[in-house]
């Protein structure tokens, strides 16, 4: 069945990933989370270490079966019981790749072509990924950082229709990083369903059409990086001068922010930060105060991911 331009590629329902036996020597990875990607979307999963990202990630790969729910890959196909028809539609850069370290990097494309439909040629592999002068070298030798573009190579060698990525960049340098975005997108242009897994919150931002972030096996928020962002406040923060506590703030800047303090350093989370800046600085010039370590920051991705996170944390879910 071919999936049509409306339809999703992943279809996730009330899925659950259970270790163990049930009760409490058990423990549930996965609880109950609903998740869906477009055709030709890139969707990215965040979460804190243990947040259940890569568990969820291998009932999607058909790695594993979920305890419960149902999962459904380009409209109709089970990862699990349909794998014969799935496999040859997807590619997996898990992550860490097992390769043979004393087989050349030519060598080692070669061998995974012999068990891909349609591969690409072994040198366009290379080329993609920017191996090219490193065909001939022997696994062993590569840096961490290609090993990773070897892994992405072999991912992408069938040209699947869906893309996994764990973990693309890691061990990569600044420049090898980059050029490995540079590749994603041209994937996704191409129109490969991609999802990504990643810590790099940088990463993130730049690729994901939209992201989920998980904590303690569910997901806390999904959408884009501009909607997640924009649901937490801006911050403006400073160190009350000697003799001063939050309550000598003006009226009219409190009003628009929530205050948190410790010992005389004030932060200020507003939805309004350019009229609570106003009104504190103008409130320090009338008063000829010198507001030390003064800063103010817009709601960013990183914020919203520690807020998420330590609130997620002091809620058990």
């Amino acid at each position: 069945m071919e999936v049509n331009e409306q339809q999703n590629v992943i279809d996730a329902i009330g899925l659950w990933r259970r270790y163990g036996s049930e009760g409490e020597r058990g423990f549930d990875a996965v609880r109950g989370i609903n998740l869906t990607v477009a055709q030709g979307e890139l969707f990215a999963l965040l979460g804190t270490n243990g947040a259940g990202k890569t568990s969820t990630v291998e009932l999607l790969e058909g790695l594993a079966p979920a305890t419960k729910g149902t999962i459904r890959l380009f409209g109709n196909l089970d990862p699990v019981r349909d794998r014969a028809r799935v496999r040859p539609r997807t590619g997996v850069m898990l992550q860490q790749g097992g390769f043979p370290n004393d087989l050349t990097v030519a060598e080692t494309i070669r061998m995974w072509a012999s068990c891909t439909t349609a591969p690409r040629p072994d040198a366009e592999a290379a080329a993609m990924v920017g191996l090219t002068g490193r065909r001939d070298v022997a696994v062993k030798n590569l840096s961490g950082g290609e090993r990773r573009r070897l892994d992405l190579a072999l991912a992408t060698l069938g040209r699947p229709e869906l893309l996994f990525l764990d973990e693309p960049t890691t061990g990569m340098d600044p420049e090898g990083r980059h050029d490995t975005w540079r590749i994603i997108e041209e994937l996704r242009a191409e129109g490969t369903t991609i999802v990504l897994t990643t810590h790099h919150l940088e990463e993130a931002e730049r690729l994901a059409d939209r992201l989920a972030i998980m904590h303690a096996g569910q997901i806390a928020v999904t959408g884009t990086v501009a909607a997640i962002v924009a649901a937490h406040p801006s911050t403006l923060g400073f160190r009350l001068p000697p003799g001063l506590t939050p309550d000598d703030l003006p009226d009219s800047a409190v009003l628009q922010a929530e205050v948190t303090a410790a010992t005389d350093r004030v932060e200020l989370l507003t939805d309004k930060l350019q009229h609570t800046a106003t009104e504190v600085l103008n409130w320090a010039r009338d008063r000829h105060l010198e507001l030390e370590e003064l800063h103010a920051s817009s709601a960013s991705l990183e914020e919203a991911f520690l807020r998420i996170a330590r609130k997620e944390t002091k809620e058990p879910v």
